[in-house]
């Protein structure tokens, strides 16, 4: 039995299962996504299948498909119903949920349908616009509106923008809350400015120039949750199985979710009601410091363990997080030290100390394999941004060493000590396996290491201004604090080394 509209009836209530009710099948269109992919199905169509559910938002979506990549039978034979399981820990709790997402009324192809498409901009109740077309997707072509259909999403967008200008005449209240989610800054800002960029390239009149100024909200939004998408083909045949019916769109995510929309506008958050029922979506003036608790104490976090994990014999994230000791050290990496240094005028010490757990929770999620050597990936890089300005904060607040961070920055030289392969690779070596160094700096550490000793390496590397943006050997007894851990790292082994350092804490 395939998921779809007629067999929800013959789907067997069963524990962690949601099952919606047929009449909200009928709800009305209100929401135009550009984007089929997980995050958003995951996330924002995640959050409006909740508010139908209880009643709030009462509205679907439409998917408008842009890519030639699959098609959108699936969607069709299915009737736009998916399965989301939910997997992961909340508030150190395991969490199992199943939802049958009931929120995308139907996919229309760009390419095949673009009219169809355009049909919506009469809809007055449609009044959200959603994407997620990656970051390469905001980007300005000369694009021309008149094409079926244009080839670029802001060009798509504008079109869209234009059909419904007309068709309602410029009347304020047909203006629509436009919501990019790709990862980058500002990603609403753009947006708007491509738009209206390209409205003059198509020479369109003042008057809806005017109207995309005045009328449309285009919100600058982060989003964060982890969504990896199909489940891997056993849990997946085991879960059909388990549930009773087959489901081609079936995905998983974790339990956290954040959708940061940046306004201080009433009609939005009129329009966005949805935002009543999770906690998850923040409608606020400033999202800024939504940005800059996952920048530091997530991904941050991330970078100063990195090479602690690794090299300490761990492949994943959640193996890794099962070790006593290291979850310990990641406990007091975030809680400690990179909590305090990010509090102040913007982010409060309370604050940030209710987001470090939630990391912690996602950190130890039993249902994610997060590779190591993955998040390794441009690792000075990601130093040099996520870290190096927590290690300056840490500073300018207390002139003592912050042990963990020290302890992080010596396994990072340690894990970019490599050699070259005969195939202009980097690889370095840990628990009797080589493994490749993907970073673009990887060769300055490599030269640094084959002319230095240890205490070389660490002086010479922390004091280069040009590549850190700071004099880091000038910290008062980081480059020996450093220097310790390294060696100590190199004569005991990186495991026994991180065992001691926790032990000693806790002496202390």
């Amino acid at each position: 039995m395939q998921l779809s509209k007629k067999n929800l009836k013959n789907i067997k209530a069963q524990p962690g299962l949601i099952i919606p009710d047929e009449k909200l099948l009928s709800l009305p269109e209100k929401v135009l996504q550009f984007g089929t992919g997980v995050l958003l199905r995951g996330l924002p169509d995640y959050f409006i299948d909740k508010a139908n559910r209880q009643g709030v938002f009462n509205g679907r979506v439409v998917i408008v498909k842009s890519t030639s990549q699959g098609g959108t039978d699936a969607f069709s034979q299915q009737d736009g119903l998916f399965t989301l399981c939910v997997k992961g820990i909340e508030d150190g709790n395991k969490v199992e949920e199943t939802i049958i997402n009931s929120s995308i009324s139907r996919v229309l192809s760009a390419n095949d349908e673009w009219k169809t498409i355009l049909a919506c901009a009469h809809n007055a109740e449609m009044q959200i616009v959603i994407s997620n077309t990656t970051e390469v997707g905001i980007t300005l072509v000369d694009d021309n509106i008149q094409s079926v259909p244009p080839v670029s999403f802001p060009g798509k967008l504008l079109a869209f923008l234009y059909e419904r200008y007309k068709a309602f005449k410029g009347s304020e209240e047909s203006g629509m809350v436009i919501i990019p989610t790709e990862l980058i800054m500002d990603n609403g800002t753009k947006l708007r400015s491509i738009v209206l960029e390209l409205a003059k390239m198509n020479k369109l009149e003042d008057a809806f120039i005017t109207w995309v100024n005045t009328a449309n909200h285009f919100c600058n939004s982060l989003v964060d949750r982890i969504v990896p998408g199909k489940l891997p083909d056993n849990d997946k045949l085991e879960a059909e199985k388990q549930l009773g019916y087959t489901d081609e769109l079936m995905i998983m995510s974790e339990c956290f979710r954040l959708w940061a929309i940046e306004s201080d506008s009433e009609r939005v958050k009129q329009l966005l009601s949805f935002s009543q029922v999770d906690d998850g979506v923040v409608i606020a003036p400033s999202i800024e410091k939504f940005r800059e608790l996952k920048l530091r104490l997530l991904n941050g976090t991330h970078t100063f363990s990195c090479g602690v994990a690794y090299l300490s014999g761990f492949s994943t994230v959640k193996e890794a997080m099962a070790n006593d000791t290291f979850a310990s050290f990641i406990n007091d990496l975030s809680m400690q030290e990179i909590a305090t240094a990010i509090s102040g005028a913007t982010i409060k010490y309370e604050e940030a100390c209710t987001f470090a757990p939630k990391v912690i929770d996602r950190f130890r999620n039993p249902f994610l394999d997060h590779q190591w050597l993955s998040i390794s990936v441009q690792f000075s890089s990601k130093m040099k941004m996520r870290n190096v300005p927590i290690l300056l904060r840490h500073y300018e607040k207390s002139k003592q060493v912050p042990e963990n961070m020290a302890l992080g920055f010596a396994c990072f030289l340690l894990f970019m000590k490599t050699k070259k392969t005969g195939d202009n690779k980097y690889e370095g070596h840990a628990n009797g396996k080589n493994y490749t160094v993907q970073d673009d700096n990887v060769a300055w550490f490599a030269e640094h290491w084959h002319s230095k000793n240890v205490s070389e390496v660490v002086d010479a590397v922390l004091a280069d201004k040009d590549f850190w943006g700071a004099d880091l050997s000038a910290l008062p007894g980081f480059a020996e604090a450093v220097k310790t851990n390294l060696n100590l790292l190199v004569d005991k082994g990186v495991a026994k080394a991180v065992a001691d350092h926790q032990l000693n804490k806790t002496e202390a």
